[in-house]
């Protein structure tokens, strides 16, 4: 699946089963609770945090999707073309960081 037809996939089930978008400020704030989400799994997976029986059955693919799925969701209320902004995001990498990451020494 291309980006492109992960927010036109996206927009169907929302005028399909979600009956609307919710605002682009909730959907925001929902934005921030999957982080949440997405955060707490990897902190126990990988950090020093214990696992609490409610997190046991997370899945870490399903805690990334939600994230990327209220992402989508607000790039198609603001009008932005994800497959653009991530080109042009590579090209500003590129440029910005073409050896800065190579020099790096915290890195060798």
């Amino acid at each position: 699946m291309t980006i492109e037809q992960a927010q036109s996939d996206v927009d169907n089930w929302i005028k399909t089963f979600g009956v609307r978008y919710f605002n682009e400020l909730t959907n925001l704030g929902i934005l921030m609770e999957e982080v949440g989400e997405l955060s707490r799994l990897m902190v126990r997976k990988y950090g020093e945090q214990s696992f609490k029986e409610t997190d046991k059955n997370k899945e870490l693919a399903d805690e990334m999707a939600d994230v990327l799925w209220v992402l989508i969701c607000l790039a198609n209320q603001t009008g932005v073309d994800l497959t653009q902004a991530l080109k042009k995001n590579f090209e500003k990498k590129n440029i910005r960081d073409a050896s800065r990451h190579l020099e790096n020494e915290k890195l060798k």
